[in-house]
C-alpha cells in the first residue's frame, strides 16, 4: 500500500465517480472507480478498483475531440 495525493474528482457519462491520485514514491498518476453509476453497464468500472486514465472518457468524447 502506497502513500498517495488526491487531485481530483469527476463524474463520468455512465454515472460512476472516478478518483485522480498521485503516489508520492513513484510520482505515478492513477485513476480509481470511487463509486460506480446504477445505470453503468461497463465491467471494467467497479468500486475501489483502478482503471486506465485513457478509459475514464466515454468513446463518443474522444471521437468529439479527434473531429475538433
Amino acid at each position: 500500500m502506497s502513500l498517495v495525493k488526491p487531485l481530483g474528482f469527476r463524474t463520468l457519462a455512465c454515472g460512476c465517480v472516478t478518483g485522480t491520485y498521485r503516489e508520492v514514491t513513484t510520482n505515478r498518476e492513477v485513476t480509481y472507480v470511487e463509486e460506480k453509476g446504477q445505470a453503468c453497464l461497463t465491467h471494467g468500472h467497479r468500486s475501489n478498483h483502478a482503471i486506465a486514465p485513457e478509459r475514464t472518457t466515454s468513446r463518443a468524447t474522444a471521437l468529439a475531440f479527434k473531429a475538433s
